[in-house]
């Protein structure tokens, strides 16, 4: 297909085609204080979805790039995760999409998103607006099977919102066509870069009609973002709000300096409280034996990596978003990949590697005005790096230095939530020794039933994360007792994580500098059956 004529640099920031569009570019973040959807120019029935939905007004984003997109023009905006950008968006797609259709049912609105959560939660946001005005949506990713997809597809679908890859694999196949396209919205372009997938991103938009609107929202615009910018948009608008550059006014940033030995039943402590709190581990691997350590230890938790399959990671943010579990340990995966509202609290279990990721984990809190707090635990090695982490993201944080127990920790993080610990559950050491014909993730040895060894234990469903299959270790006992813990829900409690067998003590166990949880120990045989037959091995 053809593609829209690059416009130059200045094109993209400041338009030059009519004094009110040149006006409208130059619109500051700041929303008058009577703005509303409908002064905005939002149809009737879509405020009234968003109303139902307990949105009645629009965030500075909103007020600043509808104009300009509901009047058809191609938008750049710039803002940090949680400003309103997904609402900023869904309206003119829906808005243009309304009231005809595609001879062919093809898809006419695309939405291209980096992660497949983020695929999830933003067609959370679109489907109700769409169905408001006659219009269907599908998610398009990978991680799970395509026939329903397909079969979606096949039907007639209006809006799509899809990851790259499973996209380009369905238009491959012939059973995806981008040439009715009307509407594109590039959606985290940045993180879409970080991630490698802007070469898959601009073979898709060649697909599209160049005479599309199309709209770029991104944090920032390094990355090879601005050549996206350049080649795809046709005489943006820009708007910029609260870019991930700049810190969020009502976060609290604080960094607790702690000895190794005391690490984990500082982070316990912190994670302990009431509210909903976002913990962020560097690997898979941490994120898994953190959540598994402190469910033994009475703190309900699950884990959010990439060695999950799908269904695992949705129900384990499911449980998270509901409310039924209240700590959720997550990689980088989740900084920029899931959106939960009312997150009080995040803690930086291992610090990021550099500033734009620590900028993107705090952003999970004080979102949409809210106020929250950000803490980085750091043991003695760890601090010049922290000190220069906070240096290049422009925090100047609170620094603390905190044992095991000390009032500091309450002070700033709420009181702790009594510790359900259910009886008899043991963590298991760091390295167990005994045959088996694979090392499970959380240092045991167990094998899978399709020969991997890379699960927790044996599943009679051939996958850790698969549906309603009893799973045992090696041993006999059941991932879903102890190991599972952290990412299942009881069929008979739907607020407890999980069941776990054996005693309460938790074992932290250390490794040079700095410590690791060591996961629980799987307990004796019994007859558990989890819903949804979840597991923390992926």
């Amino acid at each position: 297909m053809g593609q829209h004529p690059r416009p130059s640099l200045s094109t993209i920031w400041i338009p030059v085609t009519s004094p009110a569009r040149a006006a409208s570019a130059a619109r500051t973040s700041t929303p008058a204080d009577s703005a509303t959807f409908a002064g905005l120019g939002v149809a009737p029935a879509l405020i009234a979805s968003l109303a139902s939905g307990g949105i009645d007004a629009p965030f500075p984003i909103q007020t600043a790039t509808l104009p300009d997109s509901l009047a058809g023009r191609d938008v750049l905006g710039r803002g940090r995760t949680g400003s309103g950008k997904t609402v900023a968006f869904a309206l003119p797609l829906v808005s243009a999409l309304a009231g005809s259709r595609s001879a062919a049912r093809r898809p006419r609105g695309l939405v291209l998103v980096p992660t497949r959560e983020l695929a999830v939660q933003v067609d959370n946001t679109i489907a109700p607006l769409a169905k408001s005005v006659g219009l269907t949506t599908r998610t398009i990713f990978g991680g799970v099977g395509q026939n329903p997809q397909v079969t979606a597809l096949a039907k007639g679908v209006d809006i799509i919102v899809a990851t790259p890859g499973r996209l380009a694999d369905l238009i491959k196949q012939r059973l995806c066509s981008l040439e009715d396209i009307v509407v594109t919205v590039i959606d985290e372009a940045d993180h879409m870069a970080d991630l490698g997938f802007l070469p898959e991103v601009r073979r898709l938009l060649d697909q599209t009609p160049a005479d599309g609107q199309r709209l770029l929202f991104s944090a920032t615009l390094d990355s090879g973002v601005d050549v996206l910018a350049r080649r795809y948009l046709h005489s943006p608008v820009t708007h910029e709000v609260d870019s991930a550059a700049s810190p969020v006014p009502a976060m609290d940033h604080h960094v607790f300096n702690v000895d190794a030995a005391d690490r984990g039943e500082v982070v316990a402590q912190l994670v302990g409280g009431h509210g909903r709190t976002l913990a962020f581990a560097r690997t898979k691997h941490q994120a898994k034996r953190w959540a598994r350590t402190l469910t033994a230890s009475g703190i309900h938790a699950v884990d959010l990596h990439g060695n999950l399959s799908q269904a695992a990671r949705q129900r384990n943010l499911a449980a998270f978003a509901d409310g039924d579990v209240r700590v959720l340990v997550a990689t980088d995966i989740a900084a920029r990949g899931i959106h939960v509202d009312d997150i009080t609290l995040v803690v930086h279990i291992d610090p990021p590697a550099e500033h734009k990721a620590y900028l993107h984990r705090s952003g999970r809190t004080a979102r949409a005005g809210a106020a929250g707090v950000v803490v980085t635990v750091a043991t003695h090695d760890q601090r010049r790096d922290v000190a220069d982490l906070m240096r290049r993201a422009a925090i100047t944080p609170t620094q603390h230095k905190v044992r095991a127990g000390d009032s500091t920790i309450t002070d700033i993080a709420g009181p702790s939530a009594p510790r359900v610990v259910v009886p008899n559950a043991q963590p298991i050491p760091e390295e167990r020794t005994g045959r088996g014909s694979g090392r499970g993730a959380g240092g045991s040895r167990g094998r899978s039933s399709n020969g991997s060894g890379s699960g927790a234990g044996r599943s009679s469903g051939g996958s850790s994360g698969g549906s309603n299959g009893r799973q045992r270790t090696s041993s006999g006992s059941r991932p879903g007792q102890a190991s599972g813990s952290s990412t299942t829900r009881s069929s008979q409690s739907t607020s407890s994580a999980a069941r776990s067998s054996g005693g309460s003590t938790t074992v932290w166990s250390s490794s040079g500098g700095a410590t690791a949880p060591a996961a629980p120990r799987r307990g004796p045989r019994r007859a558990t059956r989890a819903a949804g037959g979840t597991s923390s091995a992926a």
